[in-house]
Order: structure tokens, then sequence, then C-alpha cells
């Protein structure tokens, strides 16, 4: 098991499953905002994403001590990445209108491929020749699923994929906050500023919603916020190249509940196109976990 960050084998199991379960709850709550999107605005449905979310983040912050543990020494960082997650959210809730669940979340898969890359100069993990190829490999992957001169080359496919190189920086900073912020103060922090800004562009577009919406509307809320705190623990727990390749489960998800409740069927060329990017995304977590080191340097070996 690799340790370049010190994360213990039991740690990166925990990592593992929070990101297992941040992407099933993730996946419910794009089923409840594509729902949504006929009848309201993308700001809207991203206010109650982030009013809603304040329950479970205070309750993390109970958790770990009450109000007073919200202090923090790095707020520009905290507010940055806040505003990378928002971008991409914004972006995901607004393709979710045009593209097919599948479709959008494939898209999505460039980010692990973005996370190994950027981890190099911003969190110092080693990423040899190899895994440089299945980087390539996944990002020719990605062109297939978008398809340059037809499909998914289109407003839809194009906001998903700059919101997801928002996303991959903003788990870099994640993982970078987690190192010396309690969960709850990273997960309090983006509620709140994702909260305020929204709240801001709130009176451009609001419609009044139905009881039933209003009930729909908190769901997603307190969905995402309990998706917020795992994928948090996600990215402490385990070493970012470990975590990232296991949002490659969204694909089932979205197969799954595009079909159930939307009557979308990916094609063979976005299905091809997935599985170079997995493929790809996999050989990174199996070259990030081939063997282990007694010490926490890097060989040349597992580097690559």
């Amino acid at each position: 098991m690799s340790r370049d960050d010190g994360a213990a084998p039991r740690q990166v199991v925990v990592g593992i499953g929070a990101m297992v379960a941040a992407i099933a709850l993730f996946s419910v709550m794009d089923v409840i905002i594509k729902g949504l999107r006929a009848d309201y605005g993308t700001v809207q449905i991203f206010f109650f994403r982030s009013l809603f979310a304040l329950i479970p983040a205070y309750v993390v912050i109970r958790g770990e001590g009450g109000l007073a543990t919200m202090t923090t020494r790095r707020l520009p960082l905290q507010v940055f990445r806040s505003v990378l997650i928002i971008a991409f959210l914004i972006c995901l809730f607004y393709a979710l209108k045009l593209l097919p669940l599948a479709d959008a979340y494939a898209i999505t898969f460039a980010a692990p491929l973005f996370i190994t890359a950027l981890g190099v100069p911003m969190l110092g993990e080693a990423v040899g020749p190899r895994r440089w190829t299945a980087v390539v490999v996944g990002l020719i992957g990605v062109l297939a699923i978008l398809r340059p001169g037809g499909g998914l080359l289109s407003a839809g496919g194009l906001i998903v994929f700059a919101g997801t190189l928002c996303y991959s920086l903003g788990m870099i900073y994640t993982r970078q906050l987690s190192r010396t912020e309690r969960n709850g103060v990273i997960v309090m922090y983006f509620t709140l500023t994702s909260t305020i800004l929204s709240a801001v562009a709130l009176p451009f577009g609001w419609v009044w919603p139905t009881a039933g919406d209003w009930l729909l509307l908190a769901t997603l809320g307190l969905i995402g916020g309990v998706g917020q705190v795992f994928i948090t623990q996600a990215f402490r727990s385990a070493p970012a190249a470990i975590a990232s390749p296991f949002q490659y489960t969204s694909i089932l998800w979205g197969v799954a509940f595009g079909y159930l409740f939307f009557d979308d069927a990916p094609d063979a060329i976005m299905l091809a196109g997935a599985a170079i990017v997995v493929a790809s995304g996999l050989y990174i977590l199996y070259r990030e976990t081939r063997g282990e080191r007694p010490t926490g340097r890097a060989t040349t070996k597992d580097a690559q």
C-alpha cells in the first residue's frame, strides 16, 4: 500500500468507503436535480442544496467541539477551494438539463486523471512515466466521449468538462486543507460560502416551489451535505490517487438511474470512452498500491 503521505492501510479503506458512499449520495442528489431542472433555475436549486446542507455540516461541527472549532488560519484557501467546488456544481447542475446522467458522469471521469497530474506540483506526489501514460490515454478516452465534430462536444459537454477541471483543483485543495483543518470546518466553510453567494443571485431567478418540491429541495440539500462530509473524509484518509478512481462507481448509478427515471440509454461510443478512462484510472490505482514501502519516500518503482 502506498504511503506517500503516511496513510495507514486501515485509513485508506475508510477513505475508499467514504468515497463510494459520497458518490452514491451525489448520484441520488443529481437525480433529484435533473427532475427539478424543468421548473427551477440552476441558482435556485443550488441555493437550496447549500442551505439545507448546513444541517449535516452543523452536526459534524457539534461532534468536533462546537462552533468554537470554526476558527481557521487558512481562510483564503478555504474560500478559494469553496469557489472552485461551487463552479463545478453550477456547471454540473446546468448541464444535467442538457445531458443524460451517464454522459455527464462519463465526462467527470477525467477528474482522477487531472488530480493525479496536479498532485505532482501541488501535493508532492510521485508520478512516473507509466502513470503519465495512463493520464494521456485516459484523456483520449475523454475525447472519445466528447466526440469532436459531433456528439457531446456541445454546450453541455464542454460545461461539464470545464466544471471537472474546477473540481479537480478543489479536491487537491481539499487534500491540502485536510492536513490541518477538521472535516466540519472544511465542509462548513464551503456550505456557508455557497449559501451566501447563491443567496445574492437568488432574487433574479426565483420560482415559488410547490409543497412537494419543497420536500425535494430540502432532501437534495441534506443528501448533498452528507455527501460533502463523506468526500472530505475520503481525501483526509486516503491519498488522492487512491481515493479518486472510486468516483468511477458513478457510472453504475448514472446508467441505472438514467434508464429508470429518464429513459436514457448510453450509446456504445460513450461506454467505450468511459471504459478507456476507467481503465486508465484503475491502472493509476494499481501502480499506487503496488507493494509497500518501509518509508514515506517514493521509490523509482513506485513512481512509475
